[in-house]
């Protein structure tokens, strides 16, 4: 058998994990978040103010938002609680003693504090707990796509054959609904009720990047006779093209229909999409072809899975739109942003409870077809995930009320009364030249960029290592190491130089 094939039996025919391992899995990520930030204000509550270079704010969140995500995939990923629980206590110990040695409310309790945490207000009206998970669905995606070639890498994690969950599955559905929560058509505050052919074509020509991209990863992959897994996507379809048509098809829905009723029109779709497998031949065509034996010729036949998971793509998409115009919405104090984050808690739980109930009744999850339960698990995965993630922001947010003049970068600030409006100008610039020097904020940048050069680099490691065949677990580790290192570090530079990498 050819290296080639070797690799792609290597990630074939696999059946995933279990979701509550995943989700164990992505509650590392708010854990680093929330790490990283105390480290920084236990150091500002301790030392004073100070300025750091690039090279220790990039070898500080490499080592704690990076490193751990590395290790979790590979050598640890069998000791995913344990490491889970011991990140944890660290970072009750952290808060611990930074409020223990708080000066501000030294004699007040921490009902009070909480209470008048509540009524204050947050300086930047963004939300950067959606940058947090657009920047790490990336970081994710970076490291599996090459780690999923080692040994190292469980094969419970790679992308399942036919019926299951696995880790790499979830990344290709939360990539589709993080890129929908910041859409212009969630951030637009107007409704669209009729179709407006000038939208259409502004979004053909602004996908036009994605269509590129999907060209020379073809061209690339066949001129290079590369490994690839074919019933993800088909011969010549990948997610480049699949992007780029769910976005044009998404304009054309949504030019059409007023903003309250996306997601009735979401679920109208999905549900359809799921009759149709279940009372047609189209779910026999899509895993075996027009002869069930498996035919690829015909360019339908070639791409099935690529061309029909588009329908429950497009679903994602619609109800991540709709789910960011909500989040995007103008909140002024703490407590509005607690409350959306108890909204937000109440719908993933909802959508996780659905989905089993698809799973038992209807079908199981499948990310070939992209049916019903495929969908639902990604919203209300994506939805628990993005929760987290805004706990800890919240967290963080209490602890640096508990000790003014610290920052944390990508979290949002307390709005501080106790400056003039010179003063608070002044600082708030400060604010932003000390959260310049940040891994989130540089991946954030330059995304696309990040994603092509992390292909790239993945392609390049596998045509110089036969990686399969690399049973030493620490040469593997280190190898995707220095490969995620290589990436930030590309991300940074440009960063720290103001560079953003936009040809469209």
């Amino acid at each position: 058998m050819s290296e080639k094939h070797l690799k792609e039996s290597f990630v074939r025919n696999l059946n995933g994990t279990s979701i509550t391992e995943i989700s164990l899995g992505l509650s590392l990520t708010p854990l680093c978040i929330l790490c990283r930030g105390l480290i920084l204000i236990s150091i500002h509550q301790k030392f004073g103010k100070i300025i750091y270079s690039w090279k220790y704010c990039l070898f500080l969140d490499f080592l704690v938002l990076v490193l751990p995500h590395v290790l979790s995939c590979t050598v640890f990923s069998d000791f995913l609680f344990p490491v889970i629980i011991s990140i944890s206590i660290m970072c009750i110990l952290g808060f611990y003693i930074i409020y223990r040695n708080r000066i501000s409310y030294k004699n007040t309790s921490l009902l009070s504090i909480f209470k008048s945490f509540l009524k204050t207000q947050i300086e930047d009206q963004n939300v950067p707990s959606v940058t947090t998970l657009r920047v790490f669905i990336n970081l994710l995606t970076a490291i599996s796509i090459l780690a999923v070639d080692f040994p190292v890498f469980p094969r419970r994690y790679a992308k399942t054959e036919t019926y299951g969950t696995g880790v790499m599955d979830f990344g290709v559905g939360c990539f589709t609904f993080a890129n929908a929560l910041v859409s212009l058509e969630a951030r637009s505050q107007h409704e669209i009720k009729t179709f407006t052919f000038d939208r259409v074509k502004k979004q053909f020509i602004s996908v036009w990047p994605l269509v590129l991209l999907g060209l020379g990863r073809l061209a690339s992959v066949k001129s290079l006779d590369y490994h690839e897994h074919v019933s993800e996507y088909g011969v010549h379809w990948n997610f480049f093209f699949t992007l780029a048509a769910v976005r044009v098809c998404s304009t054309i829905l949504l030019t059409l229909i007023s903003s309250q009723s996306i997601w009735i029109v979401a679920t109208v779709i999905i549900m359809s999409y799921q009759i149709v497998l279940e009372t047609t031949n189209l779910k026999t065509f899509i895993l075996y072809g027009s002869d069930n034996k498996g035919t690829r010729l015909g360019f339908l036949n070639a791409n099935r899975e690529g061309i029909f998971s588009i329908f429950g793509y497009v679903a994602i998409y619609m109800i991540g739109i709709h789910i960011g115009s909500y989040l995007l919405k103008k909140r002024i104090f703490v407590k509005q942003w607690i409350r959306l984050f108890l909204t937000l808690l109440i719908l993933s739980v909802i959508t996780l409870m659905c989905m089993t109930m698809v799973q038992l009744y209807v079908e199981p999850i499948s990310r070939r077809m992209v049916n019903l339960s495929f969908c639902i698990w990604i919203v209300g995965q994506c939805t628990a995930w993005l929760c987290l993630i805004f706990l800890c922001d919240l967290i963080l947010l209490f602890v640096k009320y508990l000790t003014p003049g610290s920052s944390v970068p990508s979290t949002w600030n307390v709005c501080s009364l106790m400056y003039s409006q010179k003063t608070n100008i002044s600082h708030q610039k400060d604010r932003k030249k000390e959260t310049s020097f940040c891994l989130i904020e540089a991946i954030n940048r330059n995304q696309l960029l990040f994603f092509l050069h992390s292909n790239i680099m993945t392609g390049a490691v596998n045509l110089i290592i036969d990686t399969i065949h690399i049973n030493n677990s620490l040469f593997s580790v280190t190898v995707l190491l220095i490969y995620m290192f290589l990436n930030c570090l590309i991300s940074y530079i440009l960063h720290i130089n103001n560079i953003t990498v936009k040809w469209w």
